[in-house]
């Protein structure tokens, strides 16, 4: 029952991530934004996201706090910065708002990793890979929201999405931490934390293949939209919004699938698997582009949309499989704030470029993949350097 309370709460928690994209067509109207401007309000909750772990993963407070109660925190924010959204008087307000979303969500994502960890110590792969899968469709429900029809009003896509988050605040601060959940003592953790685990080497490999699957993945999602915008002008924003739902949600069952493989596989195969995938989605998706259909091009989008998130629950997995349980929390956070940090870079290079480089940009994407298998392919193997215990 914990795992399935744990796995909710990150769906409804996540809602936050994607809010604008489900409605920019009405954002544009509403503050004359262009179509390069949604990577700023996209890249601002990367960049929140990215001060939020930085700070929790450094001080060591993801291991000296109690996560539901941090966890809860979070979501009462981010629920408040969400809903004042539409309030905001122009593009300048609103990223300052959705800097502090991503605020939130640093004490929701990986926090929620740390729960899970916690209360499902013996199925760490499986447990993250629902984690993982809810965190998708919590990506993907500002669209589905969006897709449904309010009267006209867009405002409540936004304040359905703070109540969900609300309600899973107050979920895990019912449930509240694992029992013998180990809480790091502020000597352990007082030496910039997170920075201790990467003096292992299995942890800076997985840490590695994260860093280069988080260069495609969020890009992708943003990018999504705005693909099928270039391939069909006329779509009504209704069908934008619950194609673009369906495109990322279908990453859900795809994190689930993995979860259940890497029960035999092993969590670095299943991730080898996923990053081969969606490097070769990257390398072909410029050739199909132009000369396939819409149905098909569809249909292709929702393969790379799965294949470019199944492995994502495995990184986390094996990282926090190399990390001594005080320095969990930690090590999780700071490897997330490194991610997204990558992952808004990626964003504000490319999303901007998209009118420039068309479907070529799909390009740019497939080093991430890339560079994610070379960190996977020494995972297990001696390392160079001497083995430092963590601190």
């Amino acid at each position: 029952m914990p795992i399935v309370i744990i796995a909710i709460a990150e769906w409804f928690g996540t809602a936050l991530w994607f809010t604008p994209n489900a409605v920019i067509d009405d954002l544009q109207r509403l503050w004359q934004l262009s179509s390069g401007d949604l990577g700023w309000l996209t890249g601002a909750v990367q960049f929140g996201f990215l001060l939020g772990t930085l700070a929790l993963g450094l001080s060591g407070l993801a291991d000296r706090t109690r996560a539901s109660r941090l966890f809860a925190l979070a979501c009462l924010i981010g629920a408040l910065s969400n809903a004042l959204l539409p309030y905001a008087n122009g593009l300048e307000s609103a990223v300052g708002l959705r800097v502090v979303t991503g605020l939130s969500l640093a004490g929701i994502y990986p926090i929620g990793m740390k729960l899970m960890v916690g209360w499902a110590p013996k199925r760490t792969g499986l447990g993250l890979a629902w984690l993982v899968g809810m965190l998708v469709l919590g990506t993907a429900m500002p669209h589905l929201l969006a897709g449904i029809h309010w009267g006209g009003n867009w405002r409540l896509t936004l304040w359905l999405a703070s109540l969900l988050t609300l309600i899973a605040g107050i979920a895990v601060w019912r449930l509240g931490d694992a029992p013998s959940e180990p809480r790091a003592s502020p000597s352990t953790s007082s030496r910039l934390a997170g920075l201790g685990a990467f003096r292992i080497a299995d942890f800076r490999r997985a840490a590695g293949a994260y860093f280069g699957h988080m260069w495609e993945l969020y890009t992708l999602w943003t990018l999504i939209p705005l693909l099928l915008i270039a391939a069909d002008p006329t779509i009504s924003s209704r069908t934008l919004a619950l194609t673009s739902f369906a495109l990322i949600a279908i990453g859900a069952p795809g994190c689930w699938f993995g979860g259940w493989t890497s029960q035999y596989l092993g969590s670095c195969r299943v991730a080898a698997a996923g990053l081969t995938g969606s490097a070769l989605c990257c390398l072909a998706y410029p050739w199909l582009a132009p000369h396939i259909g819409y149905a098909p091009l569809v249909g292709f989008l929702g393969l790379w949309s799965l294949l470019a998130v199944i492995d994502s629950p495995q990184f986390s997995a094996l990282s926090a499989g190399a990390c001594p349980p005080t320095l969990i929390g930690s090590a999780l956070t700071l490897q997330n704030a490194i991610g997204f940090a990558i992952s808004a870079a990626s964003i504000g290079l490319l999303v901007p470029a998209l009118s420039t480089w068309g479907a070529t940009i799909a390009w740019w994407l497939l080093p991430g993949p890339l560079l994610g298998l070379v960190g996977l392919y020494r995972i297990g193997k001696p390392s160079r350097m001497a083995h430092v215990e963590p601190v």
